[in-house]
């Protein structure tokens, strides 16, 4: 499937300069990311920013985040990952292995099949639809895609889409089975005070982890080097990493506007023509996973929600603060504990999966 560049598409905005196109830009992307925030919409600095880049390419502007600005964003997104594995949810694989090797194996055996269907079916071309299927940290799993040859366009379109809908879905199971009505969602601080020692030692472990991923060549050097970085830091050292809510989302804006720009009509006509069968994937795997809660609370007595937010497939960071919400009811720990073991385990063997998944369909 040709999903190169139409460079010949002249747009309005294809003779403005490009200071202008930028301008263009920032302007809908703020008000796109205000629209989602005051929704309280999941992702909305890395959503609204990759919409706005999206409508901003396909009126025709020719504009590039450049590629230093890329590379740190990724270090960041790494780092923040790698900082919040926490000791006491990784000790706490060892008491629950059971449960974490069936969820795990169970639910990404699901979503590989489903990208198998998806790629066989011609909807989406070869790993792309594995990947876009896999569930994982979506931002993670879009800038792994990347460095194993999927398309993280389609790749972004399918994972977003999946995070918005398992979130909402979330949501709505946890107020209709604990009352939430008087608990508030936790207000954002964008600008809190900075400890500057500790913000240094984060931003030179950023610096060093991307430049350790790029030294010894790994795939996605930037994200998995400061994930790795962050990790080694926070478990190893103790050290709590320093990483203000205005420093993310602006590494979130540009991981999004990366990741938009690089939409063309071409690509947006595959992704609209997939969106049927996209949300259908998306809605049997969210099914699948609801299944495999009831199994959890049937076979070992697990709490029905904290067992249904356990298995929810992606949208770890939106479904810990659901969870957070109603922790009077639900075994934070154990959800914690589940997502990331699915996560880390997507992480390490998506590669391999994805190429055998796609050899198979044939993709």
């Amino acid at each position: 499937m040709d999903t190169t560049p139409q460079t010949s598409f002249k747009g309005p905005l294809t003779r403005l300069d490009p200071v202008f196109q930028w301008l263009f830009l920032i302007a809908l992307t703020v008000a796109f990311a205000s629209v989602m925030l005051f929704g309280a919409l999941p992702a909305a600095l890395l959503i609204g920013p990759m919409l706005a880049a999206v409508a901003t390419g396909a009126l025709g502007a020719g504009i590039r985040v450049p590629g230093l600005g890329f590379a740190s964003a990724q270090a960041l997104v790494g780092l923040l990952i790698g900082g919040s594995l926490e000791p006491a949810i990784i000790a706490s694989f060892a008491d629950i292995w059971p449960i974490l090797l069936l969820s795990v194996l169970v639910t990404v055996a699901a979503s590989s099949f489903l990208g198998f269907l998806v790629s066989r079916w011609r909807i989406l071309p070869g790993t792309t639809a594995v990947w876009g299927s896999a569930p994982g940290a979506a931002t993670a799993m879009v800038l792994m895609a990347g460095a194993f040859g999927a398309d993280a366009r389609l790749v972004a379109f399918m994972q977003y889409l999946r995070v918005i809908f398992v979130t909402l879905a979330a949501a709505l199971i946890a107020r209709l089975w604990v009352d939430t009505s008087g608990v508030d969602a936790p207000e954002t601080v964008w600008f809190p005070p900075i400890d500057l020692a500790a913000f240094a030692i984060t931003l030179v472990t950023a610096l060093a982890g991307g430049l350790f991923g790029r030294l010894v060549r790994l795939p996605a050097p930037f994200f998995l080097g400061g994930m790795l970085a962050g990790a080694l830091v926070h478990l190893g050292g103790g050290v709590a990493l320093e990483l203000p809510p205005w420093l993310m989302g602006a590494a979130y804006m540009v991981v999004g506007w990366t990741i938009g720009l690089k939409f063309d009509r071409a690509l947006l006509r595959t992704a609209f023509r997939a969106l049927p069968q996209v949300v259908i994937s998306i809605l049997a795997l969210m099914a699948f996973c609801g299944v495999l809660a009831w199994f959890l609370h049937v076979e070992w007595g697990i709490d029905p929600l904290t067992a249904y937010l356990a298995t929810s497939p992606g949208g770890m960071d939106s479904v810990a603060i659901i969870a957070a919400a109603a922790s009077q009811d639900v075994n934070l720990s154990f959800i914690m504990a589940v997502q990331m073991a699915r996560f880390l385990f997507v992480l390490l063997a998506g590669p391999p999966i994805s190429r055998m998944v796609a050899r198979w369909a044939g993709g």
